[in-house]
C-alpha cells in the first residue's frame, strides 16, 4: 500500500509534461502582427515608458503579480538538507498553491548557495523582476540572517514563510483556543518544543499579541533555554532565555497552559499532558508525525484543545492559509515590506473568519463534515475561499495604515469583489449579475422550502446584501426554531407565509381552478394543491405578489416542475432548462438539459430563441448559436439530422438577425479553428456561445460530464422562457449555488413581460 502511494506521487509529478508548472502567455501571439507587438519592434514602447517612469513597470509588465519562491534546499520540511535540486518539486508546489489560492504568479528559484553571503548576493539583484520574495526551506539560523539582510536592502516584501507563515496560522488558532478556554494570553505559560525558525517566529508573534516573555519556555534538543546556558545557543535563541530552574521538557510541561510543538515525533508523553494545567492547549505541529497524537491526548485528558500539522485531524495548522493571501494583499498595494502589523492583521482576520458560518461548498470539500467554532474548529479550512477576501484586504489595510504601501485601495468592498473575480469567470460572471441588482429596487423572491437549512443560510447572505427581499413559505414556529438552531435568529423579521392560513389562499385556488378546470382541477382539488409550497409560490409570482421563486432543495426535479407548469405554463413556446457552464475563459449556455425529452423541430427553435433571450439578458451581448448533431452540414442525412436542419432554417426565419448555424458536431461548434478550416462557409463567425442539443438525453449527459471533468462552474438549470421567473435548484445545490440562482432569478424578472 505504501509503495503504491509512493508510485502515485512519482507518477503525478512525472506523467505528461514533467513537473507541476508552466509559463503561459496572457496576450495572443498567433499572427505576425501580434508577434511584432509582443517582441520587436513593439516591445520598445513600454520599455521607453518604463525608462522615463520606473513605476510604469507595474503597468506594462507582470512584476506587480510576480513572486520569487527561493530556496537552497537546506531545510526541506520533513526531509532535511536535501539540496536545491531535490528541493525543486517543493518549490514548484509552492508556486501551484500561490496561483491556486490567490492568483499570484511565481518563478521558483533554487540556489546552489550555502552561506548567508552567497544567498544574499544572489537574491538582492532580483529586485527589478519581482514584486515580492518568498524564502523557503532554508535552515536556521541562516534563514534569519538572510531575511534580515534582504529586508534592509530591498524595497519589496521579503518573507520567510517557514517562520512567519506558520506563526500567523498558529497564532490565529491559538487566540481562538484561548477564547474557548477563557484564558488570557498575558497570563498563560506556554512551552515550546523546538527552537528553530518557526518556533522563534511564533514566540515573537505571541509577544506582539500580549504574551509575557517570562511565560514562554522554549526547549530544544538540549533542554530548556535558560539564562547562562552555553551549549547549543545562538543570538536568536538567547532572546528566549529565561531565569528558571527547569532543565527538561518534562519539567517545563508541569502546570503549562499551552504547548507549541515544532520538533519531532513522540517527544511528548501522556504523563506530560496529564501534568499540564486545566483546559490545556496543545499544538503538536511536527510533520509528518506530531509530538503526540490526539488519540494519545484523549486517553488522559478530556479538556484539551488540539491542533496538528496534519489534514486527517481537526485544526490543521497549514501555511496555505497564510502566504498566498498575505502576498496578495501586499502586492495589491505595492507594499515595500511585510511588517508586524500586517502579520497581526492576518492573524486577526483568520481568527475572526473561524467564527463565521461555514459555507456548504467548504463542507462538501471535507465529505460534508459540519464545522462550528469550537474545540475541533479553531482554524479555517484551506479550501475555504473566503480566506482570500478576508486576509488579503486585512493585510492591505495594515500596509496602508503603517505607511509601507505605495498605492491605496479606496473601496475595499470593490476590492473584495475583484479578488473573487481573479479566481475565474464564475466569480466575475456572478459579480456582474450582483452589480446589476440594486438596493433601491429590491426584488421579492419567494422560497417554497422556507424551513430548509441551506435556504435559510442563503437567505441570510441575501438579506445582508440587501438587494433581495426574501419571502419564506412554511410554518412560522418551525422556521423560527430552525433559525435559532442555525444561529440565524436575526432573520426573524423576514416575512413567513403559511399557505393554508394565507388570506390569499381562496383567490389563488379559485384562479387555479379557472385555469385548470378542464384538466380535472375541481375547486376542492385546487384548494388542496394550493396549500403546497410549489403551487402557492408559483401563484404568488403569477399574481405579481413576488418577482420570482426558488424551489428544489428537498424535492426531485419533476415534482417541482409539474406544479410550476400547471400554474404558469400556458403559452406557445416550450420551456427549456438552460445550464450555464462557466469555464475559466468563456461562458457557454447549454439547452435543453432538463425539460423537453424529445423536442420537435418547432420545439428546438423555441428552445434556441428562449435561450438566446436569456443569454442577452444576462450577458448583455449577442450570442452565436449552434444546433448540435452527430452530423456536419448534411454529412449524414436521415430523419434525425433533417429535424435539426429544419430547426436551424425555422430559427433563421423567425429571427433573421441571429447568428445561428447547424447541424454540426460539438467540436466544430466550440473550436473556431476546426470550423474555419473545414467549414469556412458557416455563418458562425467564431466559437458558439449557445449550444442547442437534439434531445434531453444528450444535453443532460453533456452538462453533467462537463461539470465533473472540466474546470468549470455549472449554474442552473434556469427555466426559459418564463414570463414569471421561477427556478428549480438541484437537491445537491450548495448555499452559494442557491444564492447565485436567486440573483439570476431576480435579474431575469426584469425581462420584458416579467415586470
Amino acid at each position: 500500500m505504501e509503495d503504491n502511494k509512493k508510485q502515485q506521487a512519482l507518477d503525478y509529478h512525472s506523467q505528461g509534461r514533467p513537473g507541476k508548472i508552466e509559463v503561459i502567455s496572457t496576450k495572443p501571439c498567433v499572427t505576425s502582427r501580434e508577434l511584432s507587438l509582443a517582441y520587436s519592434p513593439g516591445v520598445a514602447q513600454p520599455c521607453l515608458k518604463i525608462a522615463d517612469n520606473p513605476e510604469d513597470v507595474y503597468k506594462y509588465t507582470a512584476k506587480g503579480n510576480l513572486v520569487a519562491v527561493i530556496s537552497n534546499g537546506s531545510a526541506v520540511l520533513g526531509l532535511g538538507n536535501i539540496g536545491p535540486l531535490a528541493g525543486k518539486p517543493v518549490m514548484e508546489g509552492k508556486g501551484v498553491l500561490f496561483k491556486k489560492f490567490a492568483d499570484v504568479d511565481v518563478f521558483d528559484i533554487e540556489l546552489n548557495a550555502k552561506t548567508v553571503d552567497e544567498m544574499v548576493a544572489a537574491i538582492k539583484p532580483l529586485e527589478p523582476t519581482f514584486g515580492g520574495i518568498n524564502l523557503e526551506d532554508i535552515k536556521a539560523p541562516e534563514c534569519f540572517e538572510v531575511e534580515s539582510q534582504l529586508q534592509e536592502m530591498m524595497d519589496i516584501p521579503v518573507f520567510h514563510d517557514d517562520q512567519h507563515g506558520t506563526a500567523i496560522i498558529a497564532s490565529a488558532g491559538f487566540i481562538n483556543a484561548l477564547e474557548l478556554t477563557k484564558k488570557k494570553i498575558s497570563d498563560v505559560k506556554i512551552v515550546f518544543s523546538g527552537a528553530g525558525a518557526a518556533s522563534i517566529a511564533i514566540g515573537k508573534l505571541f509577544i506582539e499579541l500580549g504574551a509575557k516573555p517570562e511565560n514562554l519556555v522554549m526547549c530544544d534538543s538540549k533542554g530548556v533555554i535558560y539564562k547562562g546556558r552555553k551549549e547549543g545557543m545562538n543570538k536568536y535563541k538567547e532572546i528566549f532565555a529565561i531565569d528558571t530552574d527547569m532543565r527538561t521538557l518534562e519539567d517545563a510541561m508541569k502546570g503549562a497552559d499551552a504547548f507549541m510543538g515544532l520538533s519531532a515525533k513522540g517527544v511528548v508523553s501522556k504523563q506530560m499532558v496529564k501534568d499540564m494545567a486545566k483546559n490545556p492547549i496543545i499544538f503538536a505541529m511536527a510533520n509528518p508525525d506530531p509530538e503526540i497524537t490526539p488519540e494519545e491526548v484523549a486517553e488522559v485528558r478530556d479538556d484539551a484543545i488540539m491542533a496538528t500539522g496534519r489534514s486527517d485531524y481537526p485544526n490543521q495548522v497549514n501555511n496555505v492559509l497564510g502566504f498566498p493571501f498575505i502576498f496578495r494583499g501586499a502586492l495589491d498595494v505595492r507594499a515595500r515590506k511585510i511588517n508586524e502589523e500586517m502579520k497581526i492583521a492576518a492573524v486577526k482576520a483568520l481568527a475572526a473568519l473561524t467564527k463565521e458560518e461555514v459555507p456548504d461548498q467548504v463542507k462538501m470539500s471535507y465529505s460534508g463534515e459540519n464545522f462550528t467554532f469550537g474545540p475541533e474548529y479553531i482554524i479555517p479550512k484551506p479550501f475555504d475561499k473566503r480566506v482570500l477576501t478576508r486576509v488579503a484586504p486585512a493585510v492591505a489595510r495594515a500596509a496602508m495604515k503603517t505607511g509601507v504601501a505605495r498605492i491605496e485601495i479606496k473601496d475595499f468592498h470593490a476590492y473584495a469583489l475583484e479578488l473573487e473575480a481573479r479566481m475565474g469567470q464564475s466569480a466575475e460572471f456572478m459579480r456582474e449579475i450582483r452589480s446589476r441588482l440594486t438596493k433601491e429596487k429590491k426584488k421579492k423572491i419567494v422560497f417554497a422550502e422556507g424551513s430548509n437549512s441551506r435556504i435559510l443560510q442563503a437567505v441570510s447572505i441575501l438579506n445582508e446584501e440587501g438587494k433581495i427581499e426574501p419571502l419564506l413559505l412554511g410554518d412560522k414556529e418551525v422556521i423560527h426554531a430552525k433559525m435559532d438552531s442555525l444561529g440565524l435568529s436575526h432573520l426573524k423579521d423576514i416575512e413567513i407565509i403559511k399557505p393554508s392560513h394565507s388570506e390569499n389562499l381562496k383567490d389563488y385556488y379559485t384562479s387555479f381552478h379557472h385555469l385548470r378546470q378542464r384538466q380535472g382541477a375541481t375547486i376542492a382539488l385546487s384548494e388542496d394543491l394550493m396549500k403546497g409550497g410549489n403551487y402557492f409560490g408559483s401563484m404568488m409570482v403569477m399574481k405579481k405578489h413576488a418577482d420570482g421563486m426558488i424551489t428544489g432543495t428537498t424535492q426531485n426535479y419533476p415534482d417541482c416542475f409539474q406544479p410550476i407548469m400547471r400554474v404558469t405554463g400556458k403559452g406557445s413556446q416550450k420551456v427549456a432548462g438552460v445550464m450555464i457552464m462557466v469555464l475559466r475563459n468563456r461562458i457557454i449556455f447549454l439547452a435543453d438539459c432538463t425539460a423537453q425529452r424529445n423536442p420537435s423541430t418547432e420545439d428546438l427553435s423555441d428552445i434556441a430563441l428562449s435561450t438566446t433571450k436569456l443569454y442577452r439578458t444576462l450577458l448583455k451581448r449577442e450570442p452565436k448559436v449552434a444546433f448540435l448533431s452527430y452530423s456536419n452540414f448534411g454529412s449524414n442525412l436521415n430523419e434525425d439530422t433533417k429535424k435539426i436542419k429544419k430547426a436551424v432554417e425555422l430559427t433563421k426565419e423567425r429571427e433573421p438577425s441571429l447568428v445561428v448555424d447547424g447541424e454540426m458536431q460539438a467540436d466544430v461548434a466550440v473550436n473556431e479553428k476546426i470550423l474555419k478550416n473545414l467549414f469556412s462557409f458557416s455563418s458562425l463567425d467564431g466559437e458558439a456561445d449557445v449550444l442547442i442539443f437534439p434531445d434531453l438525453q444528450s444535453a443532460n449527459i453533456s452538462y453533467k460530464l462537463l461539470s465533473q471533468l472540466a474546470e468549470c462552474t455549472p449554474i442552473g438549470p434556469i427555466l426559459a422562457p418564463m414570463t414569471h421567473p421561477i427556478n428549480i435548484v438541484q437537491r445537491t445545490s450548495t448555499v452559494e449555488e442557491i444564492v447565485n440562482m436567486t440573483h439570476l432569478t431576480a435579474l431575469t424578472s426584469e425581462r420584458e413581460g416579467a415586470k
